[in-house]
């Protein structure tokens, strides 16, 4: 293969740490659309203290449109880094809100498959984050 061929193949992959910094990225526009472009139809998603794992991309989107109902008033990411494993991105997530102002951390697993998200995990403090609201 030619190397311009190559570096084009190259060019136009992007790996799974650019996908989950895209996805952060929409949540922070608001773009649910642009977010969920990234998940498997099947997907899960699961958040500490649910008695139920989302299943598939159609319910994900729905909770989407609520989502400023699932977090706490005044919720704000003060800084964020990524950890690339072997089909796994783990975000580490520095946030804040009304009544936590010093801050706390949480972290989201996301496994993925030929450059799809299909599952997503959060691992937070659950007390912390009840007393949150």
């Amino acid at each position: 293969m030619p190397a311009t061929e190559t570096a084009s193949l190259h060019k136009d992959t992007i790996s799974n740490t650019e996908i989950v910094k895209r996805g952060w990225e929409a949540v922070g526009s608001g773009d649910w659309d642009a977010l969920i472009a990234d998940y498997t139809a099947d997907m899960i998603f699961v958040m500490p203290g649910q008695d139920d794992v989302l299943k598939g991309r159609a319910a994900f989107r729905d909770v989407l449109d609520n989502l400023g109902a699932a977090l706490p008033p005044g919720f704000e990411i003060t800084a964020m880094r990524q950890i690339e494993g072997n089909g796994e991105v783990m975000s580490i997530v520095d946030w804040k809100c009304d009544k936590i102002q010093g801050g706390s951390q949480l972290a989201v697993l996301f496994k993925l498959s030929a450059s799809k998200i299909y599952e997503e995990r959060w691992f937070m403090d659950t007390e912390q984050w009840k007393a949150a609201f």
